[in-house]
C-alpha cells in the first residue's frame, strides 16, 4: 500500500555529514531510497531545519545548503526520486518514481525578509511552519514561555503562503499562533503531531484543536516519535498499538478522513519497536489493517492528503 510521509529530517543529517553519507543506501539514514521503496512510501517530504544555536546571520546560507543537499544528493544521484514543486506534478508521478518535496521548518531562516521566503518558495518549499519550539520574527512556539500568538510579520508570511497554495504547519506553534493561524490561513496543516488527551506531551494537539483542523478539512498527520505517543516511563518499549490508539482516538473525533503520516524519521533519538526507519512503514500499514478497513488505512496512508491538496 503506497505511504506518503509528510515529515523527515533526513537534510539535517546530509547536511552534519559533509557529503559523507549515501542517500541510496546509508544505514545512518532512516530516510534513504532502498527504505522508501521497501516502506512502499510514493511520496516523502524533506524539511529544512536549521539548528538554533547557528548564528542570526548564517541560517539563510544553511537553509539553502540544505536544499543543495537535497538537489544534489537525494535527486541528481536517484534519478527515481522526483521533486513536486507544484501539487500537480503528484499526477505526472510513473509508477517506478518516487515524489518528493521541500518543507521549511521554521522561519528564522529569512529573518525579516519576506523576499528570502519568496525564493524558498521558488525553489520548491510546499509547506512553511512559522517556527520551531521557541519564538522568532513570526510567532511563539510552544516553548514560548509567554505564550504569544503571530506577529504582524506572522500574518503578512501566512498571506504569501495562501497567496502561492503553499500549506501553513501548525505542530509547533503555540496555542495562541495555532489559533491565529486557523483564523489566518487558507490551507493549515499539521505535519507531525499526535493527540493531546492520550499523551500529554506540549508538542500535541488538543480536543479543540484537533476539531478545528477536522472542520477546516485539514489533515493532521501522526508523529512516530515515543515522547509523543506514550507515557515516559513507556517510552522505551513503545509499539506501534500504541501509536494506533491514536488513529482510534482521531477517528472518534471525526477525523476518519483528515489522519495521515508524519514519521519525523532522522529527527527523532528513540523510536517505536518495528518502526524504526522508513522501510518498516508497512509494518504500520498491516497493524492499522487489523483494527480499520482496508479503505480507511488506504486514506491514512496517501488518499486522505491526496483529496485535501489546495485547489
Amino acid at each position: 500500500m503506497d505511504v506518503i510521509d509528510l515529515h523527515c529530517d533526513a537534510l539535517l543529517k546530509l547536511q552534519q555529514a559533509g557529503g559523507k553519507l549515501n542517500f541510496k543506501d546509508s544505514d545512518e539514514l532512516s530516510v534513504n531510497l532502498n527504505r522508501l521503496k521497501e516502506g512502499k512510501v510514493k511520496i516523502q517530504a524533506f524539511a529544512i531545519f536549521i539548528e538554533p544555536d547557528i548564528l542570526v546571520e548564517e541560517k539563510y546560507a544553511s537553509a539553502l545548503e540544505q536544499i543543495r543537499y537535497y538537489q544534489k544528493e537525494v535527486l541528481e544521484k536517484n534519478p527515481e526520486m522526483k521533486q513536486i514543486k507544484a501539487w500537480n506534478d503528484i499526477k505526472k508521478l510513473k509508477e517506478n518514481e518516487i515524489g518528493s518535496f521541500l518543507t521549511l521548518e521554521g522561519v528564522e531562516a529569512i529573518g525579516n525578509d519576506l523576499n528570502k521566503l519568496d525564493y524558498l518558495l521558488d525553489l520548491g518549499v510546499m509547506s512553511v511552519g512559522l517556527t520551531w519550539n521557541p519564538a522568532n520574527l513570526a510567532a511563539d512556539g510552544v516553548q514560548e514561555p509567554r505564550g504569544g500568538g503571530l506577529t504582524s510579520f506572522g500574518f503578512d508570511i501566512v498571506e504569501k503562503l495562501n497567496e502561492r497554495k503553499v500549506l501553513t504547519d501548525v505542530s509547533h506553534l503555540s496555542v495562541a499562533s495555532f489559533w491565529d493561524v486557523m483564523k489566518a490561513a487558507k490551507y493549515p496543516i499539521a505535519s507531525h503531531s499526535n493527540v493531546f488527551s492520550l499523551c500529554g506531551h506540549v508538542r500535541n494537539l488538543d480536543d479543540d484543536q484537533i476539531k478545528a483542523l477536522i472542520n477546516r478539512d485539514a489533515m493532521i498527520h501522526l508523529v512516530f516519535n515515543p515522547p509523543f505517543i506514550i507515557s515516559e516511563e513507556n517510552q522505551k518499549s513503545s509499539t506501534i498499538d500504541d501509536l494506533v490508539k491514536h488513529f482510534e482516538a482521531l477517528v472518534e473525533l471525526g477525523g476518519l478522513n483528515h489522519i495521515g503520516f508524519g514519521s519525523d524519521f532522522d529527527g527523532i533519538s528513540t523510536h517505536v519497536k518495528e518502526l524504526r526507519h522508513t522501510g518498516e512503514m508497512q509494518n504500520l500499514v498491516t497493524r492499522l489493517e487489523g483494527k480499520f478497513s482496508k479503505e480507511e488505512v488506504e486514506g491514512f496512508a496517501s488518499k486522505n492528503f491526496l483529496k485535501h491538496l489546495p485547489k
